[in-house]
């Protein structure tokens, strides 16, 4: 599949991610995490021509950064190095979150959601909604995320499954007790 190789190393426990804003500058170094976290991650999930398809999206990098630079776009580094970003498109909905293979289950992608959920909420969202990657749904369903729907989204001459996931991120209903002496609800 040949995309550049991105070396980030393992995550210890020493090391805590640190956050920034995305820059026109970091475009190359995020197309290849994008690349390498497809290629390395999505492998099972997916054929090597809906991949190929998939990763195609960076091959124009202007196009790549502009989409970055359209949406809230923060960068996790490690040690100072990009080691994953998110993209929050408008008010509400998470575009982009990709993390280097190398660092993947290790926190990153998690260290992320939390802070675009954070900044989300403080700009009065009260939902967040995600079109997942079959590889990508079940991270988000651990962090209560809750399936939607199904997609079926061509790009190239590929078609790709993904999955709608939305989360409240604040409760405007009263939560249910079962032991109240009226119901559930009281």
């Amino acid at each position: 599949m040949g995309s550049q190789a991105v070396t980030v190393k393992r995550l210890s426990d020493t090391v805590a991610p640190a956050l920034r804003p995305f820059l026109p500058k970091d475009t190359p170094m995020l197309a290849r995490i994008y690349r390498a976290s497809i290629e390395q991650l999505a492998a099972e999930d997916y054929s090597h021509g809906q991949i190929e398809a998939w990763v195609s999206l960076a091959d124009d990098e202007a196009a790549f950064g502009e989409r970055l630079g359209q949406s809230l776009t923060l960068i996790a580094t490690l040690n100072g190095l990009p080691a994953g970003f998110i993209s929050l498109k408008g008010p509400d909905h998470i575009d982009m979150l990709y993390v280097a293979p190398g660092v993947a289950r290790q926190g990153v992608g998690s260290f992320l959601l939390d802070a675009i959920e954070k900044i989300a909420g403080a700009r009065g969202a009260t939902r967040l909604s995600v079109d997942a990657s079959d590889t990508a749904s079940p991270f988000f369903e651990h962090h209560l995320y809750l399936v939607e729907r199904r997609n079926t989204v061509p790009v190239n001459d590929e078609w790709l499954g993904n999955t709608t996931l939305y989360r409240f991120l604040t409760t405007s209903q009263p939560v249910p007790d079962p032991s109240a002496p009226n119901g559930p609800l009281h």
